[in-house]
Parts: structure tokens; C-alpha cells; sequence
């Protein structure tokens, strides 16, 4: 074949592709608007049926807000995770308590994974007011994680599946340490932090827990076990010292039933009644009765929301936009799931330009990260307020680190009880492997104009004078840390040293020590920022950046499964341990490498 017939050929051929790749974009194209059509067109669709029940049923794990899909979950083997929004969640409840059509609610917990105990008390609070109304709630599980049962507690009829049973064990910290990995490897790592309970790093320096990182964990895991105890124990007036016996004897409570986890859980008071699924629907429908294709008259809580919100639009004339920071805080531009110092402070911005927006609540759930990116987003909160908008924090399961950072100079700080807070310190850290390069055989040598040049590589010891130079950048940031704390909370900053030192309270704590002002959830919040711009309407718009198109397009595109890439399930098994901690390296993108984080922040 000739020169010019090959070029003709191959010219041919990626005209083809190119073809080929247009259609199958358009085409995807059509098919996503032709699926948002349909969900338009199906949310004026639903029916409420007079005297049903409303289906309250998360999956996945409750968030604050829908994260974007990553590769590295897809690797992990759970595709694209199954999240619900706290916020729907509360709405349909509320909304369904007021609704004459809505007679009960069934809480179905079996594909729910987790909420974490701060979450979990806003969900229970509107739980608690609907049962309050005269409804009546039932749960029902296959087998009830510590999760799954917290909130059951809040339902007249707790039951669970007669294969079933209650899994309850405390709250705990627990993590992998690799000093004695990184000395086989011959890796050198150079840590920088300031405060004694900064153990963000011990995981890399120590073998164990040091003295100080546990009494620091104690010191909110003990409070906030009390707190799931308590709530338990009065919901389901049992005896603490039964509730005790059922989870530290686990072995002889299971003997005493012959190892059925259902009837040890209804003899010690944890559930009313073990039922099979068509039991469950019978007891259902003696209260709502049955429809034309022999279901109980039910609805589910998304279909409901569809129904009673109607179109999004309809709240855009709300004076309080709320805007929620969930996810490691992150220098630059990111996507949901994440917060950027560029694209939260450009989210913030245009609240401030926005005259119809009079003041703003943070919704925050981060333990921190980019001491840089956390500065840049507080200056632009700062001058919301110099604008003379009010904000107000609500912090949610976790407002850490550099999560408190961007929280402290807020006109007022709402938490949870069970909020994970504080966690004030700084740490930096620099891996070099001229061990491990030199095991190998490679060596590394040159030279530069000054005593420091190329001496800042992996490969090359670390510089005594560079080694003293971080660790005074380190310690400056940490200064700056305390002093935004102490001008944002109208304190001296010795005043804010002994709360600080990298130690995290719970919520409860927090507001003893004034780290915070009240306790209470987002709705609490909310009216507090409306009270303080002299709003009577306590509705609130939800603010955030639009997503472009091609984003929109993956995003349905992971929702359909078309795009979901899995490994087999021993191997994913196998990452599970390790996927935290590998997520969290996208976010080390500080441009000094100071970091304000609590990686080993767990919300129970």
C-alpha cells in the first residue's frame, strides 16, 4: 500500500471514531435529557394515598451533602455510594407530621449504613415530634447495626426479622500505626506539629496510642457513649445495668436463647416483636389498610418530597441561604464532597453580592485539612459579616481543625452534642528515603549556589536548617490558629492554649468551654440567623455552585450504573481498611504543607 493510501486510510479511520464518539455523546446527551424529562415530569405524578403510611427509608451512609463520585471509590468496590440527605430526610418527616393523608410511618433501617450520633439526633428530634402529633411509628430490620438502632428507639413498635437481632458495642477509636513499616522501609519522616494531643500523625511515629491521645479520645468517646446509653436505656425503659450486661456478656446473653439473636434482643426489652415480612405488612395495614395491588396504602418519603415541595424554585425568595462545607477542606477548585479554599470562597462571595440573601448559615462537616485554604475561606466569611450579613455556624457530626478554623469568627456557633470539635493544633510533615535509595544501591549527590539548594528532595536528608526552618513555620501557623480563635470567640489567646493543643471535645463540651455559643440542629440555626437579620420567614435556600453540563452528564451517568467500574469483591474486601486513608491524600495539596486536620476524627 502506498504513502498517500496509508494517510488516506488512517485519515478515514479516526474520521470514524471521531464520528463514532460524537454520536455516542449526543446520544448520551439525549438520553440524560430524556431522563430528566421523566423525573420532571414524574415528580407531578405521585399520589398520596388518604390514610397511608410514609416509608421512611435511607440507604447508604446520611450526609449533608451529596458527594461527587471519585475513581477511587469506584476501586473500592461499592461503585457509586449510596448517600441520603439528612436534610430530606427531616423535611419529609416534618412535613408528613402535618399531613392529615399521612396516618403512620414505617422506618425501614435495613439498607441504611450510617449516620453517626449528631446526624442521628436531628433525625430523632423530628422523629420524636411526629410520634408526638399522635402518629404512630413502627421500625423494622433485618438485623439492627448501633446506627440502624438509634434511631429505632424514637418508633412505638421496634421490630426486627425473626433471622434477625440487635448488634450493639460501644463507641471506639482504633487505628493502624506503621512505625516499625516505615523503619523496614528505611523511610525517614520528618514531623512537625504543634500541641501535645496532635496525634494526627502518631499512626507514623508509634506503635501505639500514646498516653495523650487516649486520654484526649476518652474524653469525648466516654460522653458521647452516655449520651447513645441514656437516650436507649429512657426510649426503651430498660435497666442500664441490663443494657451493660447485654453488650459486655454478649456470649452468655446469646447462650441464654440458644444463640437466636432475635430472642435474646426481645427478652432483654431491645425490640417489641419478631416478624416476618408479610406479618410486618398485616400490622401495617391495620392501620392504613390495603390498596388496589394488595400493598398497604404507603408512600415512600422521596416521592412524598417530590409531591409536597413541588419545584425547587419555590424557595428562592428565602432571606437565609445556607450553605453547606462537607469534606476535607482543600487548596483550589473541588467538587462536592470536598471543600476548596477557591470555589467555597467564590460560593461565599456571591452570597454576599446577592441582595436577597440577608444572612448565612455554614453547614460544616469536615475535620479540617489546608491550613491555607481554611484561612482563605474565612477571610471571605469575614467579609460577608463586615457587609453586614449575619452568619451563623451549625456544625453538624464533625467541625474539626481546620474545620473550626473557618467556624470561629462566626457571629454564633450551633452544634450538636455530639458534634466532634476543636481539634486546634497544626501539623506538617516531609518523607525522605535516602535509607531506602541507598539499600537499593542509588545514591544522590550535586551541588548549588547556596547552603540550601536542592537540599528540599525526597531523596536527600533533610537539612538541619530546613528541618528548624518548618517547624518555626509550623509553630507561626499554629500561633495564627489560636489567634483567629481567640478574636473570633472574644477571648485572650492564653485563654484559648488550654483548650487547644490539638484536643477535640464533644459538642457538649465545646459549649462549656465556650468554643461554642448553643446546642441545637440546623432548623435551630437557621432561625437564629433569620432572628438576627429581622426575618420573619425561617425558610432557607440552599446555595450552591452550578455544576457545568459534562458534570451533570457523569453524575447521572455514575447514578445509572453505566459507568461503574468494580473490582472482585475479595480484593475490594481487602482495600477497605486502607480507602480512608488513601482519599484523604488528594487533599494534602497545602501550598506550605501545613495542614489543620483531624484525620483520626471519627464521628460515632
Amino acid at each position: 500500500m502506498s504513502e498517500a493510501k496509508k494517510r488516506g486510510f488512517f485519515s478515514r479511520l479516526g474520521g470514524l471514531i471521531t464520528g463514532i464518539r460524537v454520536w455516542t455523546l449526543n446520544l448520551l446527551f439525549l438520553v440524560f435529557v430524556g431522563m430528566l424529562g421523566f423525573s420532571l415530569y414524574s415528580a407531578f405524578q405521585v399520589e398520596v394515598p388518604r390514610a397511608g403510611a410514609l416509608v421512611l427509608a435511607p440507604e447508604g451512609v446520611v450526609v449533608d451533602q451529596i458527594t461527587a463520585v471519585d475513581a477511587l471509590t469506584q476501586l473500592s468496590g461499592s461503585g457509586v455510594p449510596r448517600e441520603t440527605l439528612l436534610r430530606d430526610l427531616i423535611d419529609a418527616v416534618n412535613l408528613a407530621r402535618d399531613d392529615d393523608n399521612i396516618k403512620m410511618m414505617l422506618l425501614l433501617l435495613d439498607r441504611l449504613e450510617y449516620i453517626g450520633l449528631a446526624k442521628g439526633l436531628e433525625l430523632s428530634e423530628a422523629l420524636a415530634n411526629f410520634r408526638e402529633s399522635g402518629k404512630p411509628i413502627y421500625a423494622m430490620s433485618g438485623h439492627y447495626s448501633q446506627d440502624q438502632y438509634q434511631l429505632a428507639t424514637e418508633a412505638d413498635q421496634v421490630l426486627v426479622h425473626n433471622m434477625g437481632g440487635v448488634a450493639l458495642e460501644g463507641f471506639s477509636v482504633v487505628r493502624n500505626y506503621f512505625r516499625d513499616t516505615l523503619e523496614n522501609l528505611k523511610i525517614n519522616l520528618h514531623v512537625f506539629k504543634v500541641g501535645s494531643f496532635k496525634s494526627a500523625l502518631e499512626p507514623f511515629i508509634r506503635s501505639d496510642m500514646s498516653p495523650e491521645a487516649e486520654e484526649a479520645n476518652r474524653g469525648w468517646l466516654e460522653p458521647l457513649w452516655s449520651l447513645y446509653r441514656n437516650k436507649v436505656v429512657e426510649r426503651r425503659q430498660i435497666s442500664p445495668k441490663d443494657f451493660d450486661y447485654f453488650i459486655n456478656h454478649i456470649d452468655r446473653v446469646l447462650a441464654g436463647s440458644n444463640g437466636d439473636a432475635a430472642q435474646a434482643a426481645l427478652d432483654y426489652r431491645l425490640v417489641d416483636g419478631i416478624v416476618t415480612r408479610p406479618v410486618l405488612s398485616n400490622m401495617i395495614a391495620d392501620v392504613v389498610g390495603w390498596d388496589e395491588d394488595g400493598y398497604f396504602n404507603q408512600v415512600h418519603y422521596r416521592d412524598y418530597l417530590s409531591y409536597r415541595r413541588g419545584p425547587r424554585l419555590a424557595q428562592l425568595d428565602a432571606g437565609v441561604g445556607v450553605i453547606v462545607a462537607s469534606g476535607n477542606i482543600v487548596d483550589g477548585e473541588q467538587p462536592a464532597g470536598n471543600i476548596g479554599g477557591d470555589s467555597m470562597a467564590r460560593l461565599v462571595r456571591q452570597a454576599r453580592l446577592n441582595d436577597a440573601v440577608k444572612a448565612v448559615v455554614l453547614r460544616i462537616d469536615s475535620g479540617g485539612g489546608s491550613a491555607f485554604a481554611s484561612e482563605v475561606i474565612r477571610a471571605e466569611l469575614q467579609a460577608l459579616q463586615q457587609a453586614g450579613k449575619p452568619l451563623v455556624v451549625s456544625m453538624s457530626s464533625m467541625a474539626a481543625s481546620g474545620g473550626y478554623w473557618i467556624a470561629a469568627s462566626a457571629d454564633e456557633i450551633w452544634a450538636s452534642p455530639a458534634t466532634l470539635t476543636g481539634s486546634i493544633g497544626i501539623f506538617g510533615a516531609f518523607p525522605t528515603f535516602e535509607d531506602s535509595l541507598k539499600h537499593l544501591g542509588i545514591h544522590t549527590d550535586g551541588l548549588g549556589t547556596t547552603d540550601i539548594a536542592g537540599k528540599l528532595r525526597l531523596d536527600r536528608p533533610l537539612d538541619p536548617v530546613l528541618e528548624r526552618a518548618l517547624q518555626t513555620g509550623i509553630e507561626h501557623g499554629y500561633q495564627r490558629f489560636i489567634q483567629v480563635v481567640a478574636e473570633g470567640r472574644g477571648k485572650l489567646p492564653e485563654q484559648v492554649l488550654p483548650m487547644a493543643e490539638g484536643r477535640v471535645w464533644s459538642g457538649m463540651d465545646a459549649h462549656q468551654l465556650g468554643l461554642v455559643d448553643k446546642l441545637g440542629g440546623l432548623d435551630a440555626a437557621v432561625a437564629s440567623a433569620a432572628d438576627m437579620a429581622g426575618l420573619d420567614d425561617t425558610r432557607y435556600q440552599i446555595l450552591r455552585l452550578p455544576l457545568r453540563p459534562e458534570e451533570e452528564l457523569m453524575r447521572w451517568l455514575m447514578d445509572s450504573g453505566l459507568a461503574t467500574v468494580q473490582l472482585p469483591a475479595p480484593i475490594a474486601e481487602l482495600l477497605k481498611p486502607f480507602v480512608p486513608a488513601l482519599r484523604q491524600l488528594p487533599a494534602l495539596n497545602d501550598p506550605r504543607g501545613v495542614y489543620a486536620m483531624c484525620p483520626g476524627c471519627i464521628a460515632p
